[in-house]
């Protein structure tokens, strides 16, 4: 069954923090992957999630720098994971699955943003091949821990997603724009989790998005200060600016949530943002997902192309 696009009342908010949404809950004996779980938001979920018990493997493209911004932290593992090369996450995954663990908690938190124009792999524009293309292969990869394990993924979006999808030119191919193939991505990752979801709760997994808020983190890599400054998220000293940034604790809430909650028992493919299921968004209003996004002949169409692109599809046999 569908789950309604619209708030439950789950008595968080905008400045919500991971360890408000996780007061009560106990995640001993489970396994949690957080791609990217090194830095910025990741680091601030890995964290929330070790101290309520869980082990977290941080799977992570700078391996070494992931292990030491995680030491110290009790149950927290780290592996090498490029999203962006596809024989990387065929090999992590294997490796994974050769462990005999299952995951309980899966959350696609890792990412790029308004980068250069890059190409990666068979030419594919990186945003996209990374914040998209990289996860939907691992999830589809790790499918069997994550089946044996009946727990939840969680795709972490943005409110870009309302640029939408690029239908006629994925790649863009014929005109780069960082921020257009951002949206994209982001577009990409609510989509992802309304088809995963209806693939998967017959096994009892469960899909999310989620949407973190506004957030400094080492995200904002490939912006230029003046750009930051202009828009007014920093001062000239390069110190936060803009008061309705969130910390990452606060940020990383609703990703924590839409993993744990209770309340999303039997619910499922819903984007989600400040600790509850989000509401449409309204024309020149602030939030909400916008209904390309939750489209389900968008989203079977993203899954059929990233399956045709990737040469994985968990779900192949069983349509």
């Amino acid at each position: 069954m569908t789950t309604p696009q619209h708030t439950i009342g789950s008595g968080f908010g905008y400045r919500s923090t991971v360890d408000d949404v996780l007061s009560g809950i106990d995640l001993s004996g489970k396994t949690a992957v957080v791609t990217g779980g090194g830095s910025g938001l990741g680091l601030a979920t890995t964290r929330a999630l070790a101290r309520a018990g869980a082990q977290v493997l941080v799977p992570a493209r700078r391996q070494a720098a992931a292990k030491e911004a995680l030491d110290g932290i009790d149950g927290v593992g780290t592996d090498d994971l490029d999203l962006a090369d596809l024989d990387s996450v065929r090999a992590f995954a294997d490796r994974f699955l050769a462990s005999g663990r299952t995951i309980d908690i899966m959350i696609n938190n890792a990412g790029v943003m308004a980068c250069p124009e890059t190409r990666v792999g068979p030419g594919w524009e990186a945003q996209f091949a990374t914040n998209h293309l990289g996860h939907f292969a691992l999830v589809n990869r790790l499918w069997p821990a994550i089946a044996a394990g009946g727990g939840r993924v969680v795709a972490v979006s943005s409110g870009a997603h309302g640029m939408g999808m690029h239908w006629d030119d994925i790649h863009f191919a014929h005109g780069y724009d960082k921020w257009q193939a951002y949206g994209q991505a982001k577009a990409a990752n609510v989509l992802f989790a309304v088809h995963l979801d209806a693939l998967a709760s017959k096994d009892g997994v469960r899909a999310f998005s989620v949407h973190p808020g506004s957030i400094l983190t080492p995200l904002q890599r490939h912006l230029p200060k003046e750009d930051m400054i202009e828009a007014g998220w920093i001062d000239e000293s390069g110190r936060p600016a803009d008061p309705t940034f969130k910390t990452p604790e606060q940020g990383a809430a609703t990703a924590v949530w839409a993993a744990t909650s209770p309340r999303l028992a039997g619910m499922g493919g819903v984007y989600c943002e400040d600790g509850d299921i989000a509401g449409p968004a309204v024309e020149g209003g602030e939030g909400g997902v916008h209904a390309h996004a939750t489209d389900p002949v968008q989203a079977a169409r993203l899954w059929a192309l990233s399956a045709e692109l990737t040469g994985v599809d968990a779900f192949a046999a069983a349509r």
